[in-house]
């Protein structure tokens, strides 16, 4: 992270040499250099750490809520209801203040998941969460390519970014709406936490903690809105963070719980898109690609590797426990080596034989 924070200063038109990066933020707005790095490239890079940080955590509270490693955003309706909500009054030439619009993208994303987990039956199932998902967030894509055609040149751009996701042209106005809707999720995260640790167990042992598992599960889907909503409504849909980074929390942390698994995603999700970031901004220069086209590029592969390696080493312990090797018998003394057959080891056929002092054939002692 440390490394792509540093290219994403200093790469770039002007070029700012590492070791000139402090002396360019002191000088502000005297030099060039010194306002690319402080109105430009430093709020992208905020942005990219807050962004990733709350799409990777709100990754983490859907897939545990749900018992599901596929549960994303993008797979839920949450994320495109959200880019809906915001593109749609600005192609339709309604007149909103900018504040409203993370509102908007609220409303959106809360009536693409609340659609999804009603038409599953709640989060019943997980496989049908997925299905009826997948039918939510086509449905909610196919209205934003209608507004496509509807738009102008300039409402175009607006709806591109609302489909794939992009942090160009962001300044300190857009870092500054988030931190409001920040303050009510970080507390609402830190109460969920623990939740989710219980909701791992199934719906029938969480009851039986004291734990209402459909008012749990439309908590959480509440408290993944409030952390993707505000986000899609400044950048868009930023694909596949969700995905990636609570695989990648899972990976470094086997054994943990959801506790301390959701730093370490938030942590890992502001980690992928800073380094998206880099080339969405230089591999095509001066034309810039959206960032979301490259997390989805980088992140779906890894993900599927991180959850094959995972069901890999499942599948190697188990087969560890079911063949394990038997612990040595100690052989009577003068007995020579190799003597005792197969079916003198403990936890064979003859194990239920009784001992000859229980055979009937001796006198009671």
């Amino acid at each position: 992270m440390v490394v792509s924070s540093v290219c994403a200063l200093s790469l770039g038109t002007p070029y700012v040499p590492p070791y000139r990066l402090v002396g360019a933020m002191l000088d502000g707005g005297d030099s060039l250099a010194g306002i690319v790095v402080t109105q430009l490239r430093v709020p992208r890079l905020v942005l990219a750490l807050v962004a990733g940080a709350c799409l990777g955590a709100a990754g983490l509270v859907l897939q545990e809520a749900l018992r599901n490693h596929l549960a994303v955003p993008e797979m839920l309706g949450v994320s495109s209801g959200a880019a809906l909500g915001v593109a749609a009054p600005l192609v339709l030439t309604l007149s909103l203040p900018a504040a409203v619009q993370p509102l908007l993208a609220i409303g959106g994303a809360a009536l693409g998941g609340g659609l999804t987990l009603l038409a599953a039956g709640l989060g019943r199932s997980p496989s049908a969460v997925l299905l009826t998902g997948a039918a939510v967030s086509a449905a909610l894509q196919a209205a934003l390519l209608v507004l496509m055609v509807m738009a102008d040149q300039l409402d175009l751009q607006l709806v591109y970014r609302y489909l794939l996701g992009s942090l160009s042209a962001r300044t300190w106005d857009d870092v500054e709406g988030l931190w409001p809707w920040l303050l009510v999720a970080a507390p609402a995260l830190v109460l969920c936490a623990p939740v989710l640790s219980v909701m791992r167990l199934g719906d029938e042992d969480a009851e039986a903690l004291g734990v209402r598992a459909h008012r749990a599960r439309l908590a959480a889907l509440g408290i993944a809105v409030v952390l993707i909503a505000p986000v899609t409504a400044v950048c868009g849909p930023v694909a596949w963070v969700g995905f990636l980074a609570p695989h990648l929390a899972r990976w470094f942390a086997p054994g943990a719980g959801a506790v301390r698994w959701l730093p370490w995603s938030a942590a890992w999700g502001a980690a992928v898109v800073t380094v998206a970031d880099v080339p969405a901004r230089l591999a095509l220069a001066p034309v810039e690609t959206p960032a979301g086209a490259w997390t989805a590029l980088l992140g779906v592969p890894a993900g599927v590797a991180l959850m094959r390696s995972k069901g890999r080493g499942r599948k190697a312990g188990v087969a560890v426990t079911r063949h394990g090797s038997r612990a040595a018998v100690p052989r009577p003394p003068g007995e020579p080596p190799g003597s005792r057959k197969a079916s003198d080891a403990p936890g064979d056929g003859d194990a239920g034989a009784p001992p000859p002092h229980e055979t009937g054939t001796e006198t009671p002692r």
